[in-house]
């Protein structure tokens, strides 16, 4: 089957970076960063770490860096002019940036230069390129001209994506809603843009007198400098006056501005295959430059290729540039190694095509008593949509077997005959199976009545419980742990076409990679999880398990109530265009709800409300969210158009998309639970998620109506009553919050208590210790406190001072995993599940102070994740047989679809799944409810 997640591709721009690097150590005379011998570092040593942050943080398969030559490029031949009058490049960047090159070129990470031709064009030709081969690319830069590549949401093949480094505000990925947010255009419109309103850096002309508000304002009305330059004529007054005069700057001004993306450049993106670093040559270079600082964090990338330890100088264990220098110092044979590049497979695949081979393949598959790999190749990414066009398997090195069923030509075996030849197989528990993504594959066999059994490994799940935050595909497991080159999806199925469509033999090497590659993976990440028990038992004993009770909840899918959603759909409507009228009386004038631009210019200039409480961008100041919330008390206007979101979203989101999202041959919503996706054990819900089904309000609640059971059946809601509190008492063992979850009191009345030290408290009171009780858990500091809560900075202050007063052992708990998290890299859940905390050394306070929060919130969330995961695998097992079963899982909520019969039998059963998954130190306690929807199930 292809791969869920497309491989990335990291493009560089060289000298836009350099440059970057370079002014960001050097203003105002500084002479920027220098070795102790005065050698300058400034250019390497910024671009080295935007560089490796950009690889540690985006995980690419394939990275390429490309700079500008000295030679005068096609637009230097058209326009003398182009870039021009630009200062004399100082001596100490030269030098600085041959540094910089022999570091790459030690990295092995391949550079693009060619005469004639910008860096950008370079770029734009491998995003191109890359982009349809299907990888995902993202361009690193500072440089705004490469946001013209951008592609669209949804548009075919990989996409195209700008990593844009500034010096103020660090590196953020811009999508199309980040340019339009920024500039005020779509992608597509940037070089549009440039053409009308120039750009002095480059000179670039533009139209004389069009500045860049003008510009937004022309596109927005026009869409497109063509368009534009077809209805100059009816374009009045001064404007259309300049427009017209400046019809040829504008063309040359877009021609200029235009990035190549068809250069004359050879093509290899496996050149550009990101495989590892060869300590020997980058260490004396980064010794060298005294970058001592970048050693831990190339070792850490390489644990992510997966190589093997070897050797380096002790000198480079000396991190004098690392503030968390001395603290969790990895030892000696840890620090570095060395890799064996990455090499295609030595694979025979043997194609079955006849009646008289697949007995021989059967007779042969039955023969054997060990691990069996399993993969399928179908017509539809849906497994439950999907069929078969064919099948492949492996058990022994270096061979597979490829069985054609659906391609559009050549000869194929009757499905229906080799799936009933094979499903006593599949079907037996004793019969060991290893398929990566199983699930997939189980919903696939699904469809042919085939219920899959005896899955002892899925390599999906091993790499996600060794390492939440890396990636799970196959390619990428079979570089990291083997070595070994796979073919793509994207490059051996054309767009547009489906894999039944290609030949049988490009499809027969292609499946048998995967079966082998598969099989090959198994004793390597076995042995890894072996190093560590309680991982290898979260894998055993949680995760694989926990693969098929999450396709059978797939299947089931929940119903939907179409016609209630209607019904609502027509009421948010009559509130919608209550609350615009009420806006426009509150305006005094009528405006564009959904247009930022024009809700700024009311909000800031016309109702005089204070920027300070907003930022500045193209579009005028802000007005997201977080801006109308500290607005939301200076207007009336502001709640009306909160409120107006709001609804605005939920239809939009949940009242109107619903309905369409049910199929029509079950009635039903099927998510599709993702179990490799959360760094903390959380399961995932997509394509819808349930999990995010909004409950703040009565009326988002409401949408909780339209999921409804079978005729006649009950939906029963089972949800874990202060999971995460309790699992808090356990691991802090806070004497007082253990005496009151065993005891059964009211903790956050407890808490009340102990805060303001009287016996009496409110229920106001109560509230903000139950606020404070979630809100430890979470690391929340003093001023979130008081925004959530309405008390004063002094008040929260005192509030949270007071709670580390009273349950000291929490306090204590939470200091000891932050300092495992920097000293070991990583903190663990009750049963061992890890989640990785690398580099917070190279982070700034803020960022290390939120991974630090997240790193003692890690063991508790993880720890109920793995507790309601036992559960689910349990009930399983124990509702087998019964009519009851279990439709989605909400983070500390299961849902059952029950007939009232069953009830008074099953629910004792739930209840004792749920609160008997895990032996703690407080009691579990599950909160049952029933009814005939969601809403009056909670």
């Amino acid at each position: 089957m292809p791969d869920s997640s497309a491989p990335v591709l990291l493009l560089v721009d060289g000298h836009s970076l350099a440059y970057r690097a370079y002014f960001a150590y050097v203003r105002g005379g500084e002479t920027g960063l220098r070795t102790s011998g005065g050698t300058p570092t400034s250019v390497s040593f910024g671009f080295l770490k935007l560089l490796l942050d950009a690889i540690e943080r985006d995980r690419p398969s394939m990275v390429a860096v490309t700079f500008d030559t000295r030679m005068p490029t096609f637009r230097h031949e058209v326009d003398a002019t182009y870039k021009s009058g630009r200062a004399e490049t100082p001596d100490e960047f030269i030098d600085d940036l041959q540094n910089l090159r022999e570091i790459l070129t030690a990295l092995d990470l391949p550079q693009f230069e060619l005469p004639g031709y910008e860096a950008d064009d370079l770029i734009g030709t491998l995003a191109v390129h890359g982009a349809g081969q299907g990888y995902d690319v993202k361009i690193l830069s500072g440089d705004q001209d490469l946001f013209q590549l951008i592609t669209d949401e949804g548009a075919p093949g990989g996409s195209i994506r700008v990593l844009h480094q500034n010096t103020r505000t660090g590196t953020e990925e811009f999508g199309p809603a980040q340019v339009k947010e920024k500039l005020g255009i779509a992608p597509r419109q940037v070089v549009d843009y440039k053409a009308l309103c120039g750009d002095s850096s480059d000179r670039i002309p533009g139209v004389r007198g069009i500045g860049a508000k003008s510009a937004v304002k022309l596109l927005e009305e026009y869409g497109s400098l063509a368009q534009l330059i077809e209805a100059v004529d009816t374009i009045p007054g001064a404007l259309g006056k300049k427009l017209k005069e400046g019809v040829e700057d504008a063309r040359h001004s877009y021609w200029m501005a235009t990035i190549e993306t068809n250069v004359p450049l050879v093509v290899d993106f496996e050149a550009c295959r990101l495989v590892g670093f060869d300590a020997e040559r980058v260490a004396p270079l980064l010794e060298k430059l005294e970058f001592r600082s970048f050693l831990r964090q190339l070792q850490r990338l390489q644990r992510s290729f997966g190589g093997t330890p070897s050797a380096r100088p002790t000198a480079l264990n000396e991190d004098a540039d690392n503030p968390l220098a001395g603290i969790g110092t990895a030892s000696e044979d840890e620090l570095w190694f060395d890799f064996a590049p990455s090499v295609p497979m030595d694979l025979e695949v043997r194609v079955v095509q006849t009646a008289e081979d697949f007995q021989a393949f059967l007779d042969a598959l039955l023969a054997q008593d060990g691990l069996v790999a399993w993969d399928t190749e179908t017509n539809n990414l849906d497994p439950r949509h999907a069929r078969l066009v064919g099948i492949g398997c492996a058990w022994e090195p270096g061979v597979a077997y490829y069985l054609p069923l659906a391609h559009q030509q050549g000869s194929n075996l009757e499905t229906d005959a080799v799936v009933a030849a094979l499903t006593p197989y599949w079907q037996d528990r004793e019969r060991p199976k290893v398929l990566q993504n199983a699930k997939y594959d189980w919903l696939v066999l699904r469809n042919y009545g085939v219920a899959l059994a005896g899955i002892a490994f899925d390599p999906m799940l091993a790499s996600y419980v060794l390492d939440p935050e890396g990636k799970h595909n196959l390619m990428t497991l079979a570089q990291n742990h083997l070595q070994i080159t796979m073919g793509s999806y994207e490059a051996l199925v054309p767009k547009g076409q489906t894999i039944d469509a290609v030949e049988i033999a490009a499809v027969s090497r292609y499946c048998g990679e995967d079966a082998a590659v598969t099989l090959r993976l198994v004793p390597v990440l076995q042995a890894k999880l072996d190093e560590d028990p309680r991982l290898a038992g979260i894998f055993k004993e949680i995760e694989v398990p926990l693969e098929p009770v999450l396709a059978r909840m797939e299947e089931r899918g929940i119903r939907i109530d179409k016609a209630y959603l209607g019904e609502l759909a027509q009421e948010l409507d009559r509130d919608l265009e209550s609350l615009e009228q009420e806006a426009y009386t509150l305006a005094g004038s009528k405006f564009n709800l959904g247009s930022p631009k024009q809700l700024s210019d009311l909000l800031f200039n016309k109702l005089g409300l204070s920027a300070k409480k907003s930022r500045k961008t193209s579009l005028g100041y802000s007005t997201d969210a977080a801006v109308l919330e500290k607005l939301r008390d200076d207007h009336p206007i502001v709640e009306a158009i909160l409120s107006y979101r709001t609804l605005a979203k939920l239809k939009s989101t949940y009242v109107d998309a619903l309905p369409l999202l049910v199929d029509p041959r079950t009635d039903r919503v099927h998510t599709d639970f993702n179990q490799t996706v959360t760094t903390t054990g959380r399961l995932s819900s997509s394509n819808p998620n349930l999990q995010n089904i909004p409950v703040r309000t009565s009326f988002s609640r409401r949408i909780r109506r339209a999921f409804v059971p079978e005729p006649g059946w009950l939906l029963v809601a089972a949800d874990y009553s202060q999971i995460e509190l309790r699992i808090l008492a356990h691991l802090t063992q806070e004497p007082v919050l253990l005496e009151a979850f065993q005891t059964g009191g009211d903790v956050h009345t407890l808490t009340a208590r102990l805060l303001l030290g009287r016996e009496e408290v409110t229920s106001e009171e109560r509230r903000l210790a139950k606020i404070i009780n979630y809100g430890v858990v979470y690391g929340m500091g003093a001023r979130r406190f008081a925004r959530e809560t309405g008390v004063s900075a002094t008040e929260a202050e005192d509030f949270i001072k007071a709670f580390y007063r009273r349950y000291p052992a929490v306090f204590g708990f939470m200091e000891q995993t932050r300092r495992m998290a920097v000293e070991q890299g990583y903190v663990e859940t009750l049963l061992g599940r890890r989640r990785y905390f690398r580099g917070l050394g190279q982070l700034n306070q803020r960022d290390r102070e939120g991974a630090l929060r997240a790193a003692f919130n890690a063991p508790i969330q993880g720890t109920a994740a793995d507790i309601i995961k036992i559960a689910m695998v349990r009930l399983e097992q124990t509702l087998a047989g019964r009519r009851t079963r279990l439709l989605l899982q909400v983070h500390d909520e299961l849902v059952f679809e029950m007939p009232p019969e069953e009830r008074p039998e099953v629910e004792p059963l739930i209840r004792s799944g749920m609160e008997n998954a895990l032996d703690l130190l407080v009691p579990l306690k599950v909160e049952l409810n029933a009814g005939p929807n969601w809403l009056e199930a909670k």
